[in-house]
């Protein structure tokens, strides 16, 4: 992003923190008028690096007490079988993120629910009837010390 500068990483850093801050909050807080400072905006969601606002909820008052890594093994790596599984995830409201990566798992999903016999029902129910899946291997989270999805915008400059 050429044109991205320290207003820009100002303006994402303080929607990061507060999503529902009114554009006349944001401009005075970044002593800018008003005007460019909704023009900002406007662009970055434009440009796609804001795709949404959305609030960030407690997992566990809405009784989401199991936190779950799971690495999953493939047997085959056919575009079909991908294309499969993305489907099955994408669909699954239990799994708030999947990743292909590197290593011994072909995929790491981040996977909640209510308590461990409803993370076995998943487990058995979504993913044991994943087509070619060779291996499941979960861990669970005893403590979590650290759950966030704002990204170091500010530090993007310095680099």
């Amino acid at each position: 992003m050429s044109d991205f500068d320290k207003t820009d990483a100002a303006i994402l850093d303080c929607l990061q923190r507060d999503g529902r801050l009114s554009n006349a909050k944001l401009a005075e807080q970044l002593a800018l008028s008003e005007t460019p400072c909704w023009r900002r905006v406007k662009r970055l969601e434009e440009q796609g690096v804001i795709e949404g606002y959305q609030v960030m909820l407690n997992r566990r008052k809405l009784d989401l007490g199991v936190m779950a890594f799971v690495q999953l093994s493939f047997t085959q790596h056919t575009t079909e079988a991908t294309a499969a599984f993305e489907r099955i995830i994408q669909a699954s409201p239990n799994v708030l993120a999947c990743h292909n990566t590197t290593g011994d798992a072909d995929f790491l999903l981040q996977v909640v629910a209510r308590d461990l016999d409803d993370y076995s029902r998943f487990v058995e129910e979504v993913l044991r009837k994943l087509p070619f899946v060779s291996s499941i291997r979960s861990n669970l989270s005893l403590r979590e010390m650290k759950a966030s999805n704002r990204l170091p915008v500010t530090d993007i400059l310095s680099v």
